[in-house]
């Protein structure tokens, strides 16, 4: 599916700029933003998404301090369970996949499927649990064999060579967890996560503060202490 055409003259119009003003929102779109981030409204901005990546984004200051707000206020899709399921290639945990939908098909097979023998019941409870069990876990085998590695290019040096998301063997459940959801938040700072709607976070003006560089390094500053 094709993205929607970018029409350079909204934002130039909209700014009062010339047709020729460089940076040129289309042919530099980054530099054009570094520029007038503040100056146009989330409507227009979304558009910006049709040229650009989350990736692309990052380089932003700006950018990069709204997206650490939205982690702040702990949005479903960057919790651990959503995550685990958009992303288990990032996942390092050990309990076998798939153990929680199984669960779910056999609550579901024992109270709303069947009201006849409880013995017939609750043989296909187990075999329908034991089904999701083996379906997701090949989902997520699927998933780690076709997704390409991602190059942490915006990633600084210094998280880029640590070992934080292999979880070390005296952590645990609940630490590990915390980990996992720590790492997908920074890779989503930085515009490294697929799967996951950036809009929502990058064109929203209230998650803004008045001095974006500083907040953002005093967040990554507290992570190293």
């Amino acid at each position: 599916m094709t993205s929607p055409a970018f029409d350079k003259l909204l934002s130039l119009k909209y700014l009062c700029l010339p047709e020729d003003y460089t940076p040129s929102p289309d042919t530099d779109p980054i530099a054009f933003l570094d520029q007038f981030l503040f100056q146009l409204p989330p409507h227009l901005l979304l558009h910006f998404s049709y040229i650009t990546t989350p990736k692309q984004r990052t380089v932003l200051a700006p950018i990069r301090n709204r997206r650490l707000h939205y982690t702040n206020k702990n949005p479903s899709e960057l919790r651990f369970e959503s995550g685990r399921n958009t992303w288990p290639e990032l996942w390092q945990g050990r309990e076998r996949r798939g153990v929680q939908e199984g669960n779910e098909e056999r609550v579901w097979a024992q109270h709303d499927f069947l009201l006849g023998n409880r013995q017939h019941v609750g043989k296909l409870a187990n075999l329908l649990a034991n089904y999701e069990e083996e379906r997701e876990a090949e989902r997520v085998r699927t998933i780690r064999r076709n997704r390409a590695p991602v190059e942490d290019d915006f990633v600084p040096e210094e998280d880029s060579d640590s070992d934080d998301d292999v979880p070390p063997d005296n952590e645990t459940e609940q630490e590990t967890q915390e980990s996992f959801e720590r790492l997908i938040r920074e890779r989503f700072i930085y515009g490294l996560l697929d799967n996951i709607d950036y809009d929502k976070a990058d064109w929203d003006e209230s998650l803004g503060v008045q001095n974006d560089r500083e907040a953002e390094e005093r967040w990554f500053e507290s992570d190293e202490e």
